[in-house]
């Protein structure tokens, strides 16, 4: 699952047992978060046409904070070995040995656990289709061993909050559901791809595997083309919820950021400025959530 944790510090801060925990969840890195939770606010929005009860906002953004933590352990318990192998993931807690694996399942217990108080608020469709939310996080870490494109897996657990946030709202799931859910799987492929770029050396030397690596001297293709779906779909819901002009004023801002993203692919570009390009995507998010907010009729 993408994280934007960096190397660790030398200081001698960094190794106590809270900051290795907040490590562990990349507390101070909340790029991740934001990726899982705008797909969820831009249903929540959508089906709820305009601003959705307070109660369901709070559920779901602290709900993505919850799930987006635990996937980060999930990943990082079963990604151990192979972290300490890559330069930018061997300072990661677990794989440098600052917390025990044990000390990791419990916190992850605890997570889960929040996560699942948050459910018996909600309606019970919603509450239904939670199990296949916690089924996707656990398999995305093991996907990378298997999958040629594992961004694919990332994909289908971040855009399953909006399917339940969809469900939330209306105790239905529609049809801008479901386009909504692919737009995010293209988006996931888009941007997990770019960040998989910082690991492409070590990921062949280990034998992980990624789009990154599939897609070869071909990555710019590859994001473009999902890019370019991602958009037709976000397209098909404008026009099934008569979503105004400020919604496509927004997706053409979004086409625009990310053809310049393709443009740069073209060339080889350094660990440093594939990072830099997925931190961009936060902003994409945005543009998409404002669009929604300006377009609904």
């Amino acid at each position: 699952m993408p994280s934007t944790h960096r190397p660790g510090s030398t200081d001698p801060s960094s190794r106590t047992p809270s900051r290795a925990f907040a490590n562990l969840i990349r507390l101070f890195n909340q790029t991740g978060t934001l990726l899982l939770l705008f797909p969820t606010l831009w249903s929540l929005f959508l089906a709820s046409q305009g601003w959705p009860d307070s109660k369901l906002l709070f559920i779901f953004i602290f709900g993505s904070f919850l799930m987006r933590s635990a996937g980060v352990i999930m990943n990082d318990l079963a990604d151990q070995s192979f972290d300490r192998q890559v330069q930018r993931t061997q300072h990661r807690p677990l794989a440098s040995g600052q917390l025990s694996s044990l000390q990791a399942v419990v916190f992850l217990a605890v997570l889960l656990g929040l996560a699942a108080g948050l459910l018996w608020f909600l309606n019970p469709l919603t509450l239904l289709l939670s199990p296949m939310a916690l089924l996707l996080a656990g398999m995305y870490p093991f996907c990378k061993r298997f999958i040629h494109i594992p961004q694919l897996m990332l994909g289908l657990a971040f855009g399953w909050g909006g399917v339940m946030a969809w469900a939330a709202v209306r105790n239905d799931l529609e049809l801008s559901t479901w386009i909504l859910f692919a737009a995010t799987v293209c988006w996931a492929v888009v941007y997990d791809t770019i960040y998989a770029i910082q690991d492409k050396e070590d990921d062949l030397k280990i034998g992980v595997k990624s789009s990154a690596i599939l897609f070869g001297s071909f990555t710019w293709l590859g994001v473009g083309l999902a890019g370019l779906f991602m958009l037709g779909c976000l397209s098909i819901v404008a026009k099934i919820n008569h979503l105004g002009v400020e919604y496509s004023l927004a997706l053409m801002a979004v086409a625009v950021l990310l053809g310049y993203q393709v443009l740069l692919l073209r060339s080889e570009i350094s660990g440093e400025q594939a990072f830099a390009l997925f931190k961009q995507h936060s902003w994409i998010g945005v543009l998409i959530l404002g669009g929604i907010l300006m377009g609904l009729p």
